[in-house]
């Protein structure tokens, strides 16, 4: 749990998380020193994984999104999985329960893409593929909740 100040630290670098120490100190009352610390103990507890980019995809000539249900073939579990982590424009892998293992999202520069990726598994699973036309909500973190709330 993460009490109010952290909550705010947070809040603040999902807006920019190239904001200067100065800056979020600002923000949320304290010192840099204090920020700064506050930060290094949020990564310590796993709260804070990591800073990073939000890239378009479709900046990058990506202009189709497929999600992809897979259903490895009985003793063919890890060979799709290892498909999937080798070959890049798999960006997202859920792995699940139910009748399927895994739920994927694949980034297609043409539908004839789509093709050449899931025939190298069509031997090793089951696939069941729907194009995505758009999306209302990206990927966000879940709501920051302060401890004791």
């Amino acid at each position: 749990m993460i009490d109010d100040v952290d909550r705010r630290i947070v809040e603040a670098l999902l807006e920019d998380a190239r904001m200067s120490l100065k800056e979020l100190a600002g923000r949320v009352g304290l010192s840099s020193p204090g920020v700064s610390e506050r930060i290094r103990r949020l990564q310590e507890r796993g709260v804070i994984r990591g800073f990073t980019v939000d890239v378009d995809p479709k900046a990058l000539g990506y202009a189709l999104q497929a999600i992809v249900r897979i259903r490895p073939l009985p003793g063919k579990l890890h060979m799709v999985q290892r498909h999937i982590e080798e070959t890049p424009e798999f960006c997202e892998c859920d792995k699940v329960t139910g009748e399927d293992c895994f739920v994927v999202r694949l980034v297609l520069t043409s539908i004839d893409e789509l093709d050449g990726i899931l025939d190298k598994i069509a031997d090793k699973a089951e696939t069941s593929t729907s194009i995505v036309k758009s999306q209302p909500i990206r990927r966000r973190p879940p709501p920051l909740v302060p401890t004791g709330a």
